[in-house]
């Protein structure tokens, strides 16, 4: 499809050539007499109006002075549901060009000319110039849609990265963290959570926030991933770590057309999907749905040294197995209404409901100084949690005189909820055998309800090709409750209500305008804006009756924390080179885990607990970027230098309970040499580094997509007197190869593709310590067969090593720990896929639409 548009675009270039060497032939003086040229797009085959499709009329605009510089004029406009078009009050000349575009069909030109009978001044003239019939393109034959491959799977612009999901074999049938695993710039821990460049980003979906998490998002519903390392002051400032927008499919194209997969693989996955539309006169329905199931045993081990003045005075060791079982149902649909050529109403709507079954085994050894045992402890969990998210929108778009004039506004609302049970057993015996201490047994329950509302407006006019400006408004809102009960289980099985029972909720509110204005000087294109954003979060525990949250700004005081600017600058080197710097303000709230402060029991040796004293960090954030496309497509080149100060940064902070905590924690299943994780507010982060991503192509059938960052960071912070200062130096790559045969001389090997991933991450410094390196490695094939390619098979392999997992080392005064965890294990997966589509479909039995008009005697353009 890309190819497609990159051909309309040159051929229209080549008739603005033809035109500009016209303009002495074609001259004549400017009257006062005006132009109305309608008609009606059909397909060739079936003669049925072709809706949507895309009218372009050029024409040279004329005056009476023969040294005045003639200029090339455009209108533009789109077709009505039964393929009509009217285009008005054009000035009247001798010759115009007609460009005609649809997606599926071949570009069509068409000249018109106009008697000079019909240019005396202030003459109003109307010409039908009929039915012009486009043939359906060659990538769209017979009842098949075919989608092109001919196209790069990543596709690179100075400000983002646009990732096509299509050609990510190895994610189809998993998930959104599937996918981003396989996308330059990007990390993924064991929990699914996404880095790019070390920095948290905002995950979106069809530019709008989500409450779903990337586990929950299907990846065969993904058209594309668009990532924006430094955002403009149109996006939301809580975008310090740059920004992941998430494009769904949706279907656009006239008749009915589907997509429909259905596959199996180990351990215990399970997955189908179909995605249908139907697009007829005013109308286009769209529905998919998704089932998606997983299981496998995870694994997580640690090792503790507990220390006191420096010496060491015991040894703790666990490991864990976890049998781990993941369900994820999905349904979308919507419609979209086209109320004329410039206006559209869209709906959606999306269900989406899964739960995770956990049976955790977890055997802990206590050892004394000198490492010889002292007991043993078995823990066993058992736990589900479920979920449910519903999620709709209201969108407008409406579009003006141009194109690149537009009006855009939605609603969107999510809402959804939770709950969760788990049941746990810690035993602890002897040496020989017998028990050592009384067993604890801990049940916990909880749910809770989600609630999201945004609305949005943006404006955009480009009044030439240098001048363009935008602006909008925003207003989101989400509240959030939950109820979370831990209950102690004597040997009667009677319970006892324990301290770490929660019951909270909290609200959270921003408000925000943008303005944005662009225009060049000399050859320097740039851009200006300014975000003004008000935020508030009131957070409340019901039980203990304790508030916390923030308000930015609080006052006029500190008015300045509401202001966001931005800039960029852009230079062409040459034809196919640009160099862009680029500055912005951006805020990252803490998240509501961050501040919360439940603590979370699930590893008895590393517990959780948010603190509500955080406040928001602030970025500045600079970009210096070099880009070049190289010459015959062959691929292109992106170097960045970054840097990044984070003042306030939100830093996890870990340290041994206190006796006084542990005895709070009393009955709750947890080791007295327990690390207490929080987070505090560094005094600063700086992040300096430099990013590297070329996309090269290789002979006909290979292309490889290389990434590299390096980066340098320095954390200043400081709790309670201990020095949390840390500085380091950390290195990632990622390889992604794609290799497909095109050849006719072997059936078996004709449309053959193969994709391998491979992804290393070196070691990265924390406040208290440094990641471990990870090394992970997927493959892929996919067949592509049947006529037009209708159909595919394709069998991947993801972590191919089984060496997918994350792990930490903390060194402090008081612990050394050494530990790793994996969520995911390695899987095999075998994926059925078939395309399906008929432009002839015809839901309302229409004979022909193209009757209503009636030709003036000027040829069609058959």
């Amino acid at each position: 499809m890309q190819m497609k548009r990159y051909l309309i675009t040159i051929q229209l270039v080549l008739i603005n050539l033809f035109l500009s060497a016209q303009v002495e032939k074609n001259k004549i003086d400017s009257t006062t007499a005006q132009i109305t040229i309608t008609g009606v797009i059909a397909d060739s085959t079936t003669s049925l109006g072709i809706n949507g499709a895309t009218i372009e009329l050029s024409w040279v605009a004329l005056t009476k002075d023969a040294n005045t510089t003639n200029d090339i004029v455009k209108k533009m406009s789109l077709t009505t549901a039964n393929g009509k078009f009217i285009i008005g009050n054009i000035p009247v000349c001798e010759k115009y060009t007609l460009v005609v575009s649809s997606i599926g069909y071949d570009t069509k030109f068409k000249e018109i000319f106009v008697p000079q009978s019909a240019r005396r001044d202030g003459a109003q003239e109307i010409r039908n110039i009929g039915t012009i019939k486009l043939l359906q393109s060659q990538k769209m034959l017979g009842n098949v849609i075919v989608t092109s491959t001919a196209a790069p799977s990543m596709r690179f612009d100075i400000d983002r990265k646009i990732f096509d999901v299509e050609k990510n074999i190895t994610a189809q049938g998993g998930t959104a963290v599937d996918v981003m695993k396989n996308i330059p710039s990007l990390s993924v821990d064991v929990d699914g959570n996404v880095q790019m460049r070390n920095s948290s980003p905002q995950i979106l979906i069809d530019g709008r926030p989500t409450i779903l998490t990337l586990d929950q998002i299907p990846a065969d519903d993904i058209e594309r991933v668009e990532l924006v390392t430094n955002p403009s002051a149109k996006y939301d400032a809580s975008s310090a770590g740059g920004i992941i927008d998430i494009i769904m499919k949706k279907n656009k194209r006239t008749g009915i057309n589907g997509i429909a997969s259905v596959g199996a693989g180990t351990p215990g996955l399970l997955n189908g999907n179909i995605n249908l539309n139907l697009r007829e006169e005013k109308f286009n329905f769209f529905v998919s749905g998704n089932y998606n199931r997983s299981g496998g045993q995870a694994i997580e081990e640690t090792g503790r040294q507990n220390k006191s003045d420096g010496q060491i005075t015991d040894y703790f060791y666990q490991s864990s197995t976890n049998e781990r079982i993941r369900k994820f149902e999905t349904i979308r649909f919507g419609m979209d209404y086209y109320i004329d050529n410039n206006s559209t109403l869209s709906l959606t709507q999306s269900f989406n409901n899964g739960n995770v079954l956990n049976n955790e085994i977890q055997d802990q050894d206590y050892l004394d100084k000198n490492e010889s045992l002292n007991y043993t402890g078995l823990r066993t969990a058992n736990g589900v949690n479920a979920f449910n998210r519903n999620s709709s929108r209201l969108s407008f778009e409406k579009k003006f005189d141009r194109p690149d004039k537009k009006l855009t506004a939605d609603i969107t609302y999510n809402n959804g909820g939770r709950n969760n049970e788990s049941f746990i057993t810690n035993d602890f015996y002897a040496i020989d055998g017998t028990d050592y201490a009384p067993a604890n047994m801990v049940r916990n329950a909880g749910s809770g309800n989600d609630h999201q509302f945004t609305v949005q407006a943006d404006y955009s006019n480009k009044m030439s090709d240098d001048k363009r400006i935008e602006f909008g408004i925003r207003s989101f809102y989400n509240k959030t409750s939950t109820n979370f009960g831990t209950y102690s289980i004597d040997q009667s099985d009677h319970e006892t209500k324990l301290p770490l029972s929660n019951n909270y909720e909290y609200t959270e509110m921003v408000n925000a305008g943008y303005l944005n204005y662009a225009n060049k000087w000399k050859s320097i294109t740039y851009q200006l804006g300014l975000r003004v954003e008000f935020s508030k979060l009131d957070g409340f525990l019901v039980d203990s009756n304790f508030n916390f949250g923030y308000a930015f700004p609080d006052g006029f005081n500190n008015l300045g924390y509401a202001l966001f600017p931005s800039f960029f600058l852009t230079k062409p080197l040459s034809e196919n080179e640009d160099i862009q710097f680029n500055f912005s303000k951006r805020i990252r709230r803490p998240r509501f885990w961050e501040i919360n402060p439940f603590v979370d029991i699930n590893d008895p040796l590393n517990i959780r607990q948010g603190n509500p004293a955080l406040r928001p960090e602030y970025t500045n954030s600079f970009e210096l970027n070099y880009f070049n496309r190289f010459n015959k497509n062959a691929g292109t080149f992106l170097a960045v230098l970054y840097f990044k100060n984070n003042v306030g940064d939100v830093t996890q902070y870990s340290d041994t309970i206190s006796t006084a905590f542990y005895q709070q924690l009393s009955n709750a299943a947890i080791s007295p040499d327990a690390i207490l994780n929080t987070y505090i507010n560094a005094g600063y982060t700086n992040r300096m580094g430099a990013e590297f991503t070329v996309q090269k192509k290789l002979g006909k059938g290979l292309n490889l997509i290389y990434n590299a960052d390096m980066q340098y960071r320095v954390t200043k912070a400081s709790v309670n007197k201990l020095d949390l200062n840390n500085k380091g130096f950390n290195f990632g790559t990622k390889l992604i190869a794609n290799y497909k045969f095109i050849t006719q001389a072997n059936k078996f090997f004709n449309n053959l593709g193969f994709q391998f991933v491979a992804n290393y991450q070196g070691p990265r410094v924390i406040p208290q310590g440094r990641t471990k390196q990870q090394f992970v490695a997927d493959f892929a094939m996919r067949k592509e067969f049947l006529k037009k390619k209708a159909a595919s098979l394709s069998f991947s392999i993801n972590d191919i090593l089984n060496t997918r997992r994350f792990g930490n080392i903390y060194e402090t005064e008081n612990f050394y720990q050494d530990s790793y965890r994996r969520w995911s294990v390695r899987t095999f997966r075998i994926t059925f896929t078939y395309k399906f589509g008929s432009a002839n479909f015809d839901l309302f039995k229409r004979r022909n639409n193209t009757a209503d008009f009636e030709t003036d005697g000027i040829d069609s353009a058959d």
